[in-house]
């Protein structure tokens, strides 16, 4: 197959501690993925191009990376039909070069063992390994240690991207969370995010998980206002999510805050 779905994703929490010695956080984040995707198609080819989004960078350096590290030439044509928001905390980008991996990988005639693939994920960014993971997984260390997670996946998700609102750039983020001491208590963040995993049962455990260390928005409060079970950023945003047991408060959520922002209604997926 040389197409598939790019799925979104959802940090339902993210818990941020000091930098490490490579530069990178610390961090202990729940990550989702969402039915929203894109859709990637990659197919063998003389000489490696993408088309589709012409800002993409991330799914070529994926796949001269990956060519690299097959010892191969760069040979693919990758087209991106692009639907995600670009920079909003949903993991567009990485879940496309994730995919885009996946599927160049799959066409090589000895493919990359599935730990080398995921070490050559991680070195494109934090997310990336998560896309070629199935299910929810707790990212640990700097987000690309993995393990799956058994969660409940029978909620709506609702998605609002507020108007004006425009992602500064993530070292920026990391910055302004170093700036204000935010890496203090963050052994009590991890131990409040592992209690509560613990005791998952229901979708509606989902809100004891800690709230996101990096960003949030007053549209979180607003969304559970209107029902929402829980509502917070997701990633380092700007995109606000709340999750609804019942179809029907979504969708009337949803209207409510039509007038505010972009807005989807979605579902948790299982794979890509």
């Amino acid at each position: 197959m040389n197409r598939a779905t790019a799925t979104a994703k959802l940090n339902l929490a993210l818990v941020v501690g000091a930098p490490r010695p490579d530069g990178k956080h610390e961090v202990a984040t729940v990550l989702q993925r969402l039915a929203l995707c894109d859709r990637i198609r990659v197919e063998p080819a003389a000489r490696l191009s993408v088309a589709g989004f012409a800002e993409d960078t991330l799914v070529g350096d994926a796949l001269r990376r990956l060519a690299a590290e097959a010892g191969v030439a760069p040979g693919w044509e990758a087209t991106i039909d692009k639907k995600l928001p670009v920079a909003a905390g949903l993991g567009g980008g990485s879940s496309d070069a994730a995919t885009a991996l996946r599927l160049a990988n799959d066409t090589l005639p000895e493919p990359l063992a599935p730990e080398r693939l995921h070490a050559l994920a991680a070195g494109l960014g934090a997310d990336v390994p998560f896309f070629l993971a199935q299910g929810p997984q707790l990212g640990t260390g700097d987000g690309t240690e993995l393990t799956q997670l058994d969660l409940p996946q029978d909620y709506w998700v609702l998605l609002i991207l507020p108007d004006g609102a425009e992602k500064p750039s993530t070292g920026s983020v990391y910055d302004a969370f170093d700036a204000r001491g935010g890496a203090e208590g963050f052994d009590g963040r991890r131990e409040a995010l592992d209690a509560a995993l613990a005791r998952m049962r229901r979708a509606r455990d989902l809100a004891a998980l800690p709230r996101n260390d990096l960003a949030a928005s007053p549209v979180a409060a607003e969304l559970e206002q209107l029902g929402a079970f829980r509502a917070d950023v997701t990633g380092a945003g700007p995109v606000v999510y709340g999750l609804f047991l019942r179809r029907d408060a979504a969708v009337t959520a949803d209207r409510a805050l039509r007038g505010r922002g972009r807005t989807w209604l979605t579902v948790p997926a299982w794979y890509g």
